[in-house]
C-alpha cells in the first residue's frame, strides 16, 4: 500500500493510522512533536536560531524509534513527507483530545470489513447444481 498514489489527504490518513498502530508508536510521536514545538517556539522566545535545526532532529528522532522498533515499518514521511506531517498534526490534536485510539480501532475494523468484503466477493460460490460460479455477486 506505500507505492499507492494517494489522491487526497483523506485517502491517506486510513494508510497513516495503520501504519501508527500501537500505542507506544503514538506516545513517541507526540514527545517528539511535542519537543520539537517547543524547540520552534524556544527559538523564537529566546532568539537561538540553532533550535530551528534542532526541531526536526528531536520531532522525527523520537517518532522514527517508533517506527523502526515499535512497529517494525518505514515511516510514511519517507513517501510522503508533507501529508506524514499532516498527519502527525492531526493525531497530536487527536491525542491532545484524548480520542486517537477510538480512531485507530474505527480505522482498523473498516479495514478489516473492507479486507473481508473483498475475501468474500472473490471466493468462488457454488450454484445450486454444485458446479462452482466464478465471481458470483455477494449479498
Amino acid at each position: 500500500m506505500t507505492d499507492r498514489k494517494f489522491e487526497t489527504f483523506e485517502d491517506f490518513w486510513p494508510y497513516y493510522v495503520t501504519e501508527h498502530k500501537e500505542p507506544a508508536t503514538r506516545l513517541l510521536h507526540f514527545i517528539g512533536t511535542t519537543a520539537g514545538f517547543a524547540c520552534v517556539a524556544g527559538a523564537v522566545v529566546f532568539k537561538k536560531r540553532w533550535l530551528f535545526a534542532v526541531a526536526p532532529v528531536v520531532g522525527y528522532g523520537c517518532s522514527w524509534i517508533g517506527h523502526f522498533f515499535i512497529e517494525k515499518n518505514k515511516p510514511a514521511t519517507f513517501k510522503h513527507p508533507l501529508w506524514s506531517f499532516r498527519g502527525d498534526m492531526r493525531m497530536w490534536h487527536l491525542m491532545v483530545r484524548g480520542k486517537m485510539q477510538a480512531e485507530v480501532d474505527r480505522i482498523l475494523r473498516e479495514e478489516a470489513e473492507r479486507a473481508e468484503k473483498e475475501r468474500a466477493s472473490a471466493e468462488p460460490e457454488a450454484s445450486s447444481d454444485g458446479h462452482v460460479v466464478q465471481g458470483a455477486a455477494v449479498n
